[in-house]
């Protein structure tokens, strides 16, 4: 079976000032149709970037990336726009539209694409109903709280009926039980429409919760991928084993507990 993302040897190189900065390394995957796969690493190892190469919104400097049979490197821009309507992105703050109500936020892209209004608005509603919030419609996002405005920003995202939703961070202001609140619902719409979800995140319980496969990032690398129970249960590199162990704890925090560690053991 074709999966529905593949990424072939993505390098993304950032250029300032005369310097180079290198993003996304040589990052080879694939990921099968139906999946929720996350993607971890600490910040600044790459994730943000990689999520925005699947669909685009940053081109890498070389390699491919394929959503089904079609390379999106190779395609025109109108092309491209066309197949951007296949995938959804939910980001950490929400990025709603605060002059409009919960209904016209859902309505947004329904409008871009051209869809009658009346139509739009039932589909709106439609969604808001399998997000939880149809007596919301009519409430303006500052009216919200953070679980209810990415609940607005999930309907949104389901309207446009997508085959992919990429989830950068999207569970990052949240508390953790709202935050799980989120992932019960990520799981159900996976389940209900067979939507395949990249989660991109530094929470481990986040991919402990939800995801079936993970891939971890280092500096623009990928080091180690396979199933959530394989690299969680016995993480052969360096960097799955910081992540798992201190449950994605800034560099700094790792240098801190390694020298306490090192600090204990010596006395």
């Amino acid at each position: 079976m074709e999966p529905m993302i593949r990424v072939e040897h993505l390098n993304k190189v950032f250029r300032s000032a005369g310097e180079e900065v290198t993003a996304a390394d040589d990052i080879s995957f694939a990921i099968d149709k139906g999946d929720i796969y996350g993607v971890i690493g600490l910040s600044g190892a790459g994730k943000s970037t990689l999520v925005r190469c699947l669909n685009l919104l940053e081109k890498p400097s070389s390699g491919n990336v394929y959503i089904g049979e079609k390379n999106l490197t190779k395609l025109s821009g109108k092309e491209l726009r066309m197949e951007r309507r296949k995938i959804g992105m939910i980001f950490q703050h929400f990025n709603l539209l605060m002059q409009r109500t919960v209904l016209d936020n859902v309505c947004f892209p329904l409008e871009i694409a051209g869809m009658k209004k009346k139509e739009a608005r039932e589909r709106a509603r439609k969604m808001l109903q399998t997000v939880g919030l149809e007596d919301k419609a009519k409430a303006y996002p500052v009216q919200l709280s953070g679980g209810q405005k990415q609940r607005v920003a999930i309907a949104r995202v389901l309207a446009a009926n997508p085959e992919i939703i990429l989830c950068d961070e999207a569970t990052s202001a949240l508390d953790p039980q709202t935050t799980k609140s989120i992932l019960d619902l990520l799981r159900d719409i996976n389940q209900q429409y067979g939507i395949t979800i990249v989660v991109i995140t530094h929470e481990m319980s986040v991919v402990r919760e939800i995801c079936s496969h993970v891939a971890v990032l280092d500096r623009g690398r990928l080091v180690e991928s396979g199933t959530v129970k394989e690299v969680f249960g016995a993480p052969k590199t360096e960097a799955a084993r910081r992540l798992i162990l201190y449950g994605g704890s800034p560099a700094g925090r790792w240098e801190e507990r390694r020298i306490a560690e090192d600090l204990d053991h010596v006395g």
